[in-house]
């Protein structure tokens, strides 16, 4: 499996040093223009500026590029025909040298091949709602992938117990950041327990290291909050999500399309609280990977 490594994280997974993985599809399909370019330049930098290396992922003419330039970012936030690919669409793009945007799955699949430990993103894919059989390919690389993924919990479209119960079953290890019930991507609370309630990065990389030693292959998942400023009331988001889901209905959208759409309905009908939400739980989580990043580092060293 050939990578194609920025000089930057290259240098930082053999030397060692402390690298967090970034997926594209955020910059692709998740945020609208300028944001999502801002927000990924921002992303990076928040993980320099806590101590870590960034590799931002994604497929380019078929090749899977760990760290990207400034140019290749700016061409995903503007070029209109990138492929949202998940773990199925691997062969395919690669023969056929397509660009595409890596979804958790495929971000997940590749940072772990590349060496990488952790991974920080928004919210994870889940089971959808009103059709249990439509789960998203996040959840089985997940229950099969040995790293650590950073988020804010699944994406609020979702069926949150659900996906809390699949990865229940699957084995796949929730934490949660300062909180004892698994965040619901825009509002802290959900209803929901996570597995065990984790306070400091050291004691974070300390599970990691255990699952590691234990041979065990899930990854784990620590779920962060929102931060506080920015949490929208949970019947508010309802409220929202519940209009936007019949515009769906209306629109005839469905499959990997449905998520990008509810999330854009969703801010538009909010006035932009969501889409600063999500700007704001991406920049927090990317500062809390970069201490994991670096914990497990020292540890390793």
């Amino acid at each position: 499996m050939k990578l194609n490594f920025s000089e930057e994280a290259e240098s930082a997974i053999e030397n060692n040093q402390p690298v967090v993985a970034l997926e594209s599809t955020v910059i692709a399909h998740g945020l609208p223009y300028p944001h999502n370019f801002e927000t990924a330049k921002k992303l990076e930098n928040t993980v320099r500026e806590n101590g870590a290396v960034p590799a931002t992922i994604a497929v380019f003419d078929g090749e899977f590029c760990v760290g990207l330039s400034e140019e290749q970012i700016n061409f995903l936030a503007t070029e209109k025909n990138i492929r949202k690919i998940s773990r199925r669409d691997l062969p395919i793009v690669t023969a056929k040298k397509m660009n595409c945007a890596t979804t958790v799955a495929t971000t997940t699949f590749i940072a772990h091949k590349a060496g990488i430990r952790v991974f920080s993103t928004g919210g994870i894919g889940g089971v959808h709602r009103g059709f249990s059989a439509d789960i998203s390919a996040d959840l089985p690389e997940l229950a099969q992938t040995p790293i650590t993924v950073v988020c804010s919990g699944a994406k609020i479209v979702l069926d949150l117990p659900r996906t809390r119960e699949w990865l229940e079953t699957h084995g796949v290890s929730v934490l949660g950041w300062k909180c004892e019930e698994l965040p619901a991507f825009y509002s802290h609370k959900s209803g929901l327990f996570v597995d065990e309630k984790v306070e400091t990065a050291n004691e974070v990389a300390e599970i990691v290291n255990s699952r590691d030693e234990l041979k065990l292959q899930n990854s784990i998942l620590l779920t962060v909050p929102v931060p506080g400023s920015f949490e929208i009331d949970s019947q508010e988001l309802e409220k929202i999500l519940a209009e936007a889901l019949d515009m769906a209905d209306e629109n005839k959208i469905s499959g990997k399309e449905i998520t990008p759409f509810l999330l854009a309905q969703m801010s538009e009908k909010s006035a932009g609280k969501t889409l600063a939400a999500n700007i704001a739980l991406l920049e927090n989580n990317a500062k809390i990977a970069a201490q994991i990043a670096v914990e497990l580092s020292q540890s390793k060293k």
